[in-house]
């Protein structure tokens, strides 16, 4: 067991599970299934946390019981418990899309943001983590690296154009002189 002090959620797990070795099914099902029921127009922050399309055809089963008790409990909105109880939560509402960044000429490369200390993003064989997750907003911005859950974690970059003629470089975003030198058109 892990004690956080001020902590909201806790969660005590066994060291050796004796169930089904797929356990990542089992967890992205639980996870489908609770944001299903209690997170509203939030939920699509799960399956983006997942890294799975919304509607992906995943079969979490019938919550319609679950859905039928928070009526019934009449409990409030997950955006009450943003706003009210967790309001240093990061809302990524603006998230067109997220994902990786494949390279069309160099198969099984993505677009990575490398050393944690270094500016350089850098093409590095595709694995699918945090440091190759792209994040695509309304407003044009073309962030790498992890989300950040809270306003005290670190967020990730912004690929920036210097308009220098030299690869693009990652910086915190509000860091950026000129607000166009970040912006990207994304197609697919």
């Amino acid at each position: 067991m892990e004690v956080l002090p001020c902590s909201r959620v806790a969660h005590i797990e066994r060291t050796k599970k004796p169930y089904n070795n797929d356990i990542d099914y089992y967890a992205k099902r639980n996870a489908l299934r609770a944001a299903e029921v209690w997170m509203d127009d939030f939920k699509s922050h799960v399956y983006m946390a997942w890294n799975i399309p919304m509607n992906p055809g995943v079969d979490f089963g019938d919550v319609s019981e679950r859905v039928a008790l928070r009526e019934r409990l009449k409990c409030r909105s997950f955006k009450w418990y943003l706003e009210n109880v967790y309001p240093e939560m990061r809302i990524y509402n603006d998230t067109l899309t997220y994902g990786e960044v494949r390279n069309s000429k160099a198969s099984g490369y993505c677009l990575d943001q490398g050393a944690e200390d270094d500016d350089r993003a850098i093409l590095y064989p595709c694995h699918g983590m945090s440091s190759q997750l792209v994040r695509y907003s309304a407003h044009g911005l073309l962030q790498l690296g992890p989300l950040g859950s809270t306003a005290f974690l670190p967020d990730s970059k912004c690929l920036v154009d210097e308009g220098r003629g030299r690869m693009p470089t990652l910086k915190k975003c509000e860091d950026v002189a000129r607000p166009t030198q970040r912006l990207w058109d994304f197609t697919q």
